[in-house]
């Protein structure tokens, strides 16, 4: 998780944009979070952070002081009746709609449908997507990099959030940031020179002794027109069938299955930054894509963890001795002695946990999980493992 500073208060904060509409892509199953999070039940449905709201309803939250109603969620019609009720402020018409995908085409079809659906709506309004299953802290500082975007995205162009790196990851792709750009409202944007893939250790770490990269969290603010028009360049038969959905919503189940099948990345950010179209503003907020169980313990609050002897500790202890477990569900269910680590309990069943360091253990009522938090990024082929054997029910 990205532990960076939130920036400095710069003075009042602007006014909330009347022409911002904000997207939910809800889609994925998040198998490195299994057994939690299945197809059936992906992680943006669960309460990962012990707060009492879900992934996606926590993001709803975060964005709602932006977007007020003018709220889009793309979700496949599997969850579109859980979605619903977890956000029930959807009401399917005008601001506030939920979209159900017929089936999967990846986040370039999601996205552009709803921008397709919002510019009907607003021909000049201006986009915001961000994921249903991250987790964002100094909500503030998010707010405020939000406003920044919408300000270049006003100018026509495609916006990025770049988050400043916590450490050098190999597990998320890179902005490289090129020259400051003259924008009024937004102090903080650059040039995006180009978006890297995920890198090497050794690449990753050179790129942070630079200065200029940052983590794409893959959060895109663009105007709905431009974010169209410019996937136009790119992928016209796409961006053609996207409008014409939106423009007559019973040809969905008809064109839905001949989409491309593309990511926002590969369809739009990444070739539009090759012809300088795209900025990235600094986002120095706190930031996880809940990933797996190795960061999800980091998450939590600290009345989670529990010490050797079972009492709540307030935060994690691993001085003088003395461990803690962190737990997601009902602390009550988890007596642990000389041990450290992370258990997820779904159950009424006790969870015991003796003499093991950094364990995950996460108990649910059809399946158990029990590994490493240093092997917690395998979990994904446990479900690949299940699936070859035709265990689907369990994935």
């Amino acid at each position: 998780m990205n532990q960076g500073a939130g920036k400095e208060d710069s003075g009042a904060s602007a006014a909330a944009p009347t022409d911002f509409w904000a997207v939910i892509p809800a889609g994925g199953a998040g198998t490195r979070l299994w057994p939690l999070s299945r197809a059936s039940s992906p992680k943006f449905l669960h309460d990962l952070t012990g707060r009492g709201r879900s992934l996606l309803q926590a993001t709803a939250d975060r964005l709602e002081p932006l977007c007020g109603p003018r709220l889009v969620v793309v979700t496949g019609v599997a969850h579109q009746e859980a979605v619903a009720a977890q956000l029930p402020q959807l009401s399917g018409q005008g601001p506030g709609m939920l979209l159900a995908e017929p089936s999967p085409r990846d986040s370039m079809a999601a996205i552009g449908w709803a921008a397709a659906v919002i510019e009907r709506h607003d021909p000049d309004a201006v986009i915001g997507s961000f994921a249903a299953d991250h987790v964002v802290g100094a909500e503030q500082d998010f707010r405020e990099a939000v406003k920044e975007a919408v300000a270049v995205a006003r100018t026509g162009q495609v916006v990025t959030i770049g988050i400043r790196p916590a450490f050098p990851s190999s597990g998320f792709g890179y902005i490289h940031e090129g020259q400051r750009l003259d924008v009024p409202g937004a102090p903080h944007a650059r040039r995006v020179q180009a978006f890297v893939e995920k890198p090497d250790g050794p690449t990753a770490r050179a790129y942070l002794e630079t200065g200029q990269y940052r983590w794409n969290a893959g959060m895109f603010v663009v105007k709905a027109s431009v974010l169209l028009d410019v996937l136009g360049t790119y992928h016209p038969l796409l961006a053609d069938s996207l409008r014409a959905i939106a423009a007559d919503p019973d040809s969905l189940t008809q064109r839905w299955p001949e989409l491309t099948k593309i990511a926002i990345d590969h369809a739009v950010a990444e070739p539009a930054a090759a012809d300088g179209r795209v900025a990235v503003i600094r986002g120095d907020f706190p930031w996880d894509d809940v990933g797996d169980f190795h960061s999800l313990p980091d998450l939590l609050p600290p009345q989670a963890y529990v010490d050797g002897r079972g009492h709540r500790v307030g935060q994690p202890r691993e001085d003088e001795g003395e461990r803690s477990v962190a737990v997601l569900g009902e602390v009550g269910q988890v007596l642990a002695r000389d041990a450290s680590g992370f258990v997820a309990t779904t159950g009424d069943r006790l969870v015991a946990v003796l003499g093991i360091e950094d364990v995950v253990v996460v108990d649910t009522p059809d399946a158990l999980l029990v590994t490493t938090r240093e092997r917690a990024q395998q979990v994904k082929s446990l479900v690949d493992a299940l699936k070859s054997s035709g265990r689907v029910d369990l994935t």
